[in-house]
């Protein structure tokens, strides 16, 4: 992908990655019906492949119901594996948040907890991450791009969007329908629904729903709904949009008085290539020699990957906080959410999966 494409492309990557951050979106509003111009979902991929938004703010929010447990917020879960807990908390209830962009290299993302804020901000080679709660900041300088390295593809080399939309709709042609569902309003913008629908029944998902800006192609939302189910398991959507470049003074973060900052430093090209050859030998070989333990059962939304013996560090394995968000089952421990299933074995093997736990059981013991 081309510098220039992944520009076009980035508010599409950049809202979905709110998630991983903690920022997070909301249902599709209410108001008058919408009647847009009929699309096919060929031309409704091309209409996101020719958007030029890179530039704008707005609130998002998520809801997620997938079944999980509440997580307590004392005792030995809530202080054992900080991390996971955290990234579990994402995934469960609803999260506010705002996001502001202007190009790939100023992106501000804020999470709004109860009583606290998290923060991330990318202001050129700055990265600032800044959790009130305790009020921690990390501070990261990105190494400079390498200009020899740069994309020399020239637009002219470039499939077009609509190349791009047929080679999707091809790809996954035998395992999803692809359709455009009723036009809808989303944070004020009159929207095109793409639907992708699994034609197994072997999944757990029954269809993923992005909303598409009538106008510029940027996706407004996304919900996932399981399957036999009407309300969607999981929501992403703005609630409010505003296109054009936020205030400058949004990128420029300090950390407040009395913040514990740390300092960390990501390493270049070229002390990456002052490493010693050994180095880059062994981890190379210890990244095949996992890979090479990882399977794949099964195609499309019923696949199921299986990773070796060992990949669950010994920490997270026996700690209370997996032991509550797991069921015994035979042959290991199981967690089962709305869309998505995962198998810890007895031996140390995990399998994953959008399929009910069953089939994770069966594939465990070569089914």
């Amino acid at each position: 992908m081309t510098p220039r494409t992944f520009t076009k492309w980035l508010p599409a990557i950049v809202i979905p990655a709110v998630i991983a951050v903690g920022a997070l979106a909301v249902p599709l509003t209410a108001g008058a019906a919408v009647d847009l111009p009929d699309k096919t979902p060929e031309q409704v991929l091309a209409l996101v492949g020719t958007s030029t938004v890179d530039a704008l703010s707005g609130t998002i929010e998520q809801t997620s119901e997938l079944g999980l447990p509440e997580l307590p917020t004392t005792g030995p879960s809530a202080s054992a594996n900080t991390g996971a807990a955290s990234a579990l908390e994402l995934l469960t209830g609803s999260h506010t948040g705002r996001v502001y962009l202007n190009g790939p290299d100023n992106i501000r993302l804020q999470v709004l907890d109860n009583l606290a804020e998290r923060d991330l901000v990318r202001n050129g080679s700055d990265v600032w991450l800044y959790n009130s709660k305790d009020n921690s900041a990390a501070h990261v300088t990105l190494p400079a791009k390498d200009a020899a390295g740069t994309d020399a593809t020239t637009e002219g080399g470039m499939a077009t969007p609509e190349q791009l939309a047929a080679k999707f709709l091809s790809a996954v042609d035998p395992s999803t329908t692809v359709s455009v569902g009723t036009d809808g309003s989303v944070a004020g913008r009159s929207v095109y629904d793409l639907v992708l629908t699994p034609k197994t029944t072997g999944t757990l998902v029954g269809a993923v729903s992005i909303s598409v800006d009538s106008q510029t192609g940027l996706p407004l939302a996304v919900e996932v709904t399981a399957r036999g189910q009407e309300k969607p398991a999981f929501r992403l959507a703005f609630t409010e949009i505003s296109l054009g470049a936020p205030d400058a003074s949004l990128f420029t973060f300090s950390p407040p008085a009395g913040a514990s900052v740390t300092e960390q430093a990501l390493p270049d090209a070229a002390a990456l290539a002052q490493k010693d050859p050994a180095d880059h030998a062994t981890q190379k070989a210890e990244a095949e020699k996992f890979l090479a333990g990882v399977t794949i059962s099964g195609t499309g939304w019923d696949a199921v990957v299986e990773l070796p013996a060992g990949s669950v560090p010994a920490d997270l394995s026996s700690s209370p906080l997996l032991g509550q968000l797991t069921t015994a089952v035979t042959g290991g421990r199981v967690i089962s959410t709305a869309l998505v299933s995962v198998l810890l074995t007895d031996d140390g093997r995990v399998f994953a999966g959008a399929v009910p736990g069953e089939r994770l059981q069966a594939a465990a013991v070569g089914g």
